[in-house]
């Protein structure tokens, strides 16, 4: 089976190993001749950011970068990044990285031409329109992870530094316009953010599959993302140069963020608040919850599993599915307990009291309340 294909759902997408040299050809295509390339603090000195760098300069395009980017990316960082735009008289942005570099370099897009303050674009009603969408600069977007999938999404994930509370931030047209999806920029990967990715685009699909809303083609996206990481992410794990599976996983990432546009749950919902008050990883974070909610929402999503099961290879219906992922999560190296995360009690209150203000919980089958939120935590910990 070949490896490479030129996608345009959800957006337009080169993928395949070796693509990255196509980067000035999506800058291009995107319309940015002088581009701010964003990545985080941890990528900035790697080999492929400076072949991404090098492959920009040498098409003349330069070699700006911004990288003051930490791991759950707050608006100091998007303030920084914005002057480092505006300096240097860029026309557009390339996002380089997981799910922070991404996030970061969307925002900073966003924001070059607005106004009004981030925390005014909050994912609430209709308060993207506030926006001024003519300002919004083009974005291309090269994941280095496979995880997130913030390269086919219409929103960023911020960290409010003084309440440490994340906001979801989102416009349509933050979808970058042009995504480079290079499975052997993901080689490199350690195998704790291998594992953690991975089970992020997991966690997405699981949500997506268990949320109550209808969507039928986000449904079958979700059915399909779980396959391939339940398929590949433990080769991709074991080896991390087998580039079948991490092509694989690199799919499943944007197929998890494409299909949580059905909503997500419980998981994401105490993962936020726990990653803005503990600084945890996020994907890890969602794996260690997982269990927990999956035993809340028993009722509601059992049977849909019980259908899904099979096609995924799990014996048992629901009841299997259940057993397999705290399996899958040991063979992976997560911990069982956000407590070996370094979660403490002592914040619980508040950390219920932001899942409770999340977006995410409107995509949970069983509403969520204090109570059960309450419970969810103390059985994750």
């Amino acid at each position: 089976m070949t490896l490479t294909g030129n996608w345009s759902y959800p957006t337009a997408m080169k993928f395949g190993p070796g693509r990255i040299k196509e980067l000035p050809e999506a800058c291009a295509q995107a319309g940015i001749k002088k581009p701010l390339l964003v990545t985080d603090k941890g990528l900035a000195g790697l080999p492929v950011t400076a072949q991404a760098l090098d492959i920009l300069e040498a098409a003349g395009l330069g070699r700006a970068m911004f990288s003051e980017v930490d791991p759950n990316p707050n608006e100091k960082n998007l303030d920084a990044g914005v002057a480092a735009y505006k300096a240097g008289g860029h026309d557009g942005v390339i996002a380089f990285g997981g799910g922070s570099g991404l996030d970061l370099g969307k925002m900073v897009a966003f924001m070059a031409g607005q106004t009004r303050p981030i925390w005014d674009f909050e994912d609430v009603g209709d308060w993207w329109t506030r926006a001024d969408s003519e300002a919004i600069a083009p974005i291309v977007a090269v994941p280095t992870t496979a995880g997130t999938g913030s390269e086919v999404g219409r929103a960023s994930v911020i960290t409010n530094s003084e309440t440490h509370v994340k906001k979801i931030i989102f416009h349509p047209k933050v979808l970058p316009a042009v995504v480079i999806c290079d499975p052997e920029l993901t080689v490199g990967m350690p195998k704790f953010i291998t594992a953690g990715t991975g089970l992020d685009a997991f966690a997405h699909c699981v949500e997506a599959f268990s949320s109550p809303h209808y969507h039928p083609m986000s449904q079958g996206i979700a059915l399909e993302g779980m396959r391939l990481v339940i398929d590949n992410l433990p080769r991709a794990y074991a080896d991390g140069t087998d580039i079948e599976a991490r092509a694989n996983m690199m799919s499943a990432a944007a197929m998890g963020a494409t299909a949580f546009q059905k909503g997500l749950g419980a998981i994401h919902a105490m993962s936020h608040p726990i990653g803005a008050v503990f600084n945890t990883h996020h994907g890890t974070t969602n794996a260690v919850c997982m269990p927990a909610v999956l035993e809340l929402n028993a009722p509601l999503i059992k049977d849909r599993f019980d259908l899904a099961a099979s096609y995924l290879g799990i014996e048992g219906g629901f009841d299997g599915f259940r057993r397999f992922v705290q399996s899958f999560n040991d063979s992976l190296g997560i911990p069982r307990s956000l407590t070996e995360l370094g979660v403490t009690e002592d914040r619980l209150e508040d950390m219920v009291a932001m899942a409770l203000e999340d977006p995410s919980c409107g995509g949970n089958p069983v509403p969520l309340t204090t109570d059960n939120l309450r419970a969810l935590f103390k059985a994750a910990l």
